[in-house]
């Protein structure tokens, strides 16, 4: 087998020519379907699509390491230092003959490139938004008509996003390049949630802007347990992370128990050091099953705190805020949800939609927590805030005059 290094720029232009053919298309739709609306509508719809074009990336990244592609081409950014597998046909089948069960095939080297392209495509849409959202605030400041008629766009939040993608682009080189390092694919994956968040307040605060509202004031106890909730959940996911990226979901295969017991040997020193590789231990060695059950055992767990955490929170938006009741309905169901396809993971024998399903559906909570944290404020500021708009000049009176 040739060998080739593990970083070849060669292909880098063809990747980012695909990446903006892939884009193209959302923003002819987006410049279609807004012609006559203003700037920050274009804005919030073009936020929207990315945010969903980023959760299915999100989803189809699941799908990548869960049917073992991770490595379908062992290279960055490009396979066997070509745009595609097409021009690495000849080394694919020698990698392939050398070791026919390992993690190179034709089939896998495109589900890894297929993310790639898409990945690249979410990174130019993002890059655009910044753009936009520069210009428009740019036009908003030489035209002070304009700038009494909408809110200024903040350009704080798309320039996060656009730095968070790049750091996501250079874990998503490294999870390739460092051979899947349970620590980097587990921290992609929480890379990939920062994401999703930062686009959803980003579209909520471009909705804002277009229809010039301000967050809906909240009781501070509930405000804060959305926060609380949401870093539970954070937490929860880079456990289900871990336990993926170990591959330590078959560790136990019962429900409510786990290997006949309800504390079945588990060794969570070895379980949770953090920077070794894959299937190793810290110290060399095979990774214990014991270990393995520490890390399934400690998600399980877990989960209880979690499931019992959201099912308050949705009784207490339910009764507390009718303006939050579509969240908590969401939120409902995708709790349910997590709590089907995690059974199904365990008593079914890991398939591959419940695993993919349950990637989502952690996804999906975070973007709904997010979003009822960006439509709501705390209702003493929002008092304040109230009492000074009350006492500033009209700009729209201003601009009359």
């Amino acid at each position: 087998m040739s060998s080739n290094p593990l970083y070849d720029l060669a292909p880098i232009f063809w990747l980012l020519a695909v990446g903006v053919l892939v884009a193209l298309g959302p923003l002819l739709w987006v410049w279609r379907h807004n012609a006559g609306s203003g700037p920050a509508r274009k804005l919030y719809a073009l936020t929207v699509l990315t945010l969903f074009l980023t959760f299915d990336l999100t989803l189809f990244g699941a799908f990548t390491r869960l049917t073992d592609s991770g490595l379908g081409c062992p290279d960055w950014p490009g396979c066997y230092g070509n745009a595609s597998p097409l021009g690495a046909r000849h080394d694919i089948a020698m990698a392939q003959a050398a070791q026919p069960t390992g993690p190179v095939t034709h089939g896998k080297a495109w589900v890894e490139m297929v993310h790639r392209y898409l990945a690249t495509g979410v990174g130019f849409l993002i890059l655009v938004l910044t753009v936009s959202t520069w210009l428009t605030r740019r036009s908003q400041r030489r035209r002070p008509a304009e700038q009494a008629r909408d809110r200024p766009l903040s350009l704080w939040w798309p320039m996060s996003t656009l730095v968070w993608v790049c750091l996501q682009g250079a874990f998503g080189a490294l999870t390739v390049t460092w051979k899947l390092y349970p620590a980097i694919v587990t921290l992609h994956l929480m890379g990939a949630m920062v994401l999703l968040a930062l686009l959803c307040i980003q579209a909520v605060r471009y909705r804002q802007a277009a229809s010039d509202r301000a967050p809906s004031p909240l009781a501070p106890g509930l405000r804060l347990g959305l926060f609380a909730v949401l870093a539970l959940l954070v937490l929860q996911i880079a456990l289900g992370g871990w336990v993926s990226t170990n591959y330590a979901v078959l560790a136990c295969t019962q429900f409510p128990q786990c290997q006949g017991s309800w504390w079945p040997p588990m060794n969570f020193s070895q379980g949770f050091q953090i920077w070794r590789s894959l299937g190793e231990a810290a110290g060399g060695g095979t990774i214990d099953f014991s270990a393995l059950t520490a890390i399934h055992y400690t998600h399980r767990l877990m989960s209880y705190v979690v499931f019992v955490a959201i099912g308050l929170l949705v009784l207490r938006l339910w009764r507390g805020s009718a303006s939050l009741r579509p969240q908590a309905r969401w939120l409902g169901g995708l709790a349910l949800l997590q709590l089907a396809t995690g059974l199904g993971n365990v008593l079914l024998g890991w398939p591959l939609i419940a695993a993919v399903l349950h990637t989502g559906g952690a996804a999906a909570m975070v973007v709904v927590l997010t979003w009822a944290l960006c439509e709501t404020r705390f209702a003493a500021a929002a008092a304040a805030r109230a009492r000074d708009l009350r006492n500033q000049p009209n700009p729209r009176m201003e601009v009359a005059r």
